[in-house]
């Protein structure tokens, strides 16, 4: 058996609420709740700064530049449709093939 299903986690609520009361078993929860979002506040807040610092670096740099026997013209791109290869047919089945 793998995991909690949610028949678990009900019978544990059921167990916890009778134990500790509903004042108490919602303010617990309340306080797990508060906990999560400041856990997802502290995780974006630390990519925020990784973010902001690669972007600083990235300023900082100067800017890349083909060395100028690699710079090539520009050349208009040829768009006209080109007429299609015909599709081949689909590999036989395995049930087919013997």
């Amino acid at each position: 058996m793998g995991g909690l299903s949610i028949w678990h986690i009900l019978i544990l609520a059921i167990i916890l609420l009778l134990l500790f009361g509903g004042n108490r078993f919602s303010s617990m929860m309340g306080d797990v709740a508060k906990g999560l979002k400041s856990f997802k506040q502290g995780m974006a807040d630390e990519d925020d700064d990784k973010r902001r610092g690669y972007d600083e670096k990235r300023r900082a740099e100067p800017p890349r530049q083909l060395p100028r026997d690699e710079v090539r013209p520009t050349e208009p791109i040829d768009v006209t449709p080109r007429p299609v290869d015909p599709v081949a047919a689909p590999p036989p089945r395995d049930d087919e093939a013997r």
